[in-house]
């Protein structure tokens, strides 16, 4: 029995039923979702593929070819057709436009989030429908459960905080059959395949950036603005190309030197277009016990208020412990621990167990521990719960972008 076999089961006469019914994958040249195609097909659906191309420009251009491609492949070796479908005009106008918006604000925002809820859960769902399918299957590493959105089982790969935004109608005519997978067991599935994907390297990064240096990709954009670096005490520490190219908690890309430990983004005035700076990973300026949130979202109804729950205000942080309330119109979202670098119009996920409820787009954080002349508790750095995320956590953080 091959490991495809032992890991999805199917009696016959669970393929016949299966059989009357047709999948769409979302197929974007990656192994993760050429294993979503292998798996639907397995399952004995009448599966078709669709690559999706949400972005115009002379060096996406190639890659996008390179990943049509590989999607075509992919569905020759599962003897499926397959169609590519342009959505450029729709991410420009729903994503793109939005992100670039955001971070002339000098804001940092997370445009995956508004490209799952506006574009592969709505216009390319709406597009599978148009086609007379009866299901979409996307290449994500996460789960449902009667309607609710349930963790991947691969914590390093889980995606439910990219989809808290996503109506419960779109989950339920979505499958995701890696969802309970680890990614070693879709890398082994690939291989036992041979597709030819098996050993593609995952991408990384924004979709309309690639490979090139964010810095210089918005610099096309918007119009560098020179400020300066300061301290918490107004003392200039330096100069820099304009505050909406730094977020809070930056480390790296500061430029800014000098004896005792290294210099972080604790704040930014952006009516003075100065980028306020402070030594030290843990300094109390770049913590807070909570935040104020805004357009928030419920996979299901909102929960009755106040509500005990967990939280991550970033992808790939371990969930925290937190209180969610409601006062003059907003959310409000007490944490314990602390918590460090809370960013405006970031999303802040909630999580009862392992069933994410929804989220919100974080307006603020409250007043940090250093405005408040407090020191931080005890034993903040040791614990692997508080420690803070990687100063290069932006809007680009880490993360596999074939998921389709």
């Amino acid at each position: 029995m091959t490991l495809l076999q032992t890991l999805f089961p199917l009696s016959e006469s669970q393929r016949e039923l299966n059989a009357r019914k047709t999948v769409v994958v979302g197929m974007s040249g990656g192994v993760d979702s050429s294993v979503t195609a292998l798996i639907v097909k397995h399952l004995g659906f009448k599966t078709i593929g669709v690559f999706m191309k949400n972005w115009e420009g002379s060096e996406e251009e190639c890659s996008a070819e390179a990943d049509w491609k590989d999607a075509r492949r992919v569905a020759g070796q599962l003897d499926i057709p397959v169609y590519s479908v342009n959505f450029s005009s729709e991410y420009a106008q729903e994503v793109f436009s939005h992100f670039l918006a955001e971070y002339k604000q000098g804001h940092t925002p997370n445009p995956d989030i508004l490209c799952n809820r506006e574009i592969k859960f709505k216009v390319f769902l709406d597009y599978v429908e148009k086609l007379g399918a009866d299901m979409l299957a996307t290449g994500h590493y996460c789960q449902t459960e009667e309607g609710k959105l349930l963790k991947g089982a691969d914590p390093l790969k889980d995606q439910s905080y990219f989809l808290h935004a996503i109506k419960k109608s779109a989950l339920e005519k979505t499958l995701f059959p890696l969802g309970h997978l680890t990614k070693k067991v879709v890398r082994s599935l690939a291989l036992e395949a041979n597709l030819v994907t098996k050993n593609k390297k995952d991408s990384t990064g924004i979709c309309f950036i690639g490979e090139r240096d964010f810095k210089t990709f918005l610099s096309q954009y918007i119009e560098s603005s020179k400020g300066d670096f300061v301290n918490l005490e107004g003392a200039l520490l330096g100069r820099h190309d304009g505050a909406c190219f730094y977020t809070l908690g930056q480390r790296k890309g500061l430029g800014v030197g000098g004896p005792g430990e290294p210099w972080f983004v604790v704040k930014k005035n952006l009516e003075r277009n100065q980028v306020v700076l402070a030594q030290g990973e843990f300094h109390p300026a770049l913590y807070s016990d909570g935040l104020d949130a805004t357009e928030e979202t419920w996979i299901a109804e909102a929960p009755p208020m106040p509500v005990r729950c967990k939280a991550k205000i970033r992808y790939r942080q371990t969930d925290v412990d937190c209180v969610v309330y409601r006062e003059e119109g907003k959310l409000k979202v007490h944490f314990d621990p602390p918590q460090r670098a809370i960013t405006p119009r970031q999303s802040v996920v909630f999580y009862e167990g392992e069933v994410c409820l929804g989220g919100a787009m974080i307006e603020g954080a409250w007043e940090s521990y250093f405005d408040l002349g407090r020191s931080l508790p005890e034993g903040l750095g040791s614990n692997p719960l508080h420690s803070p995320e990687p100063a290069e956590a932006t809007a680009l953080e880490g993360r596999s972008l074939d998921l389709i």
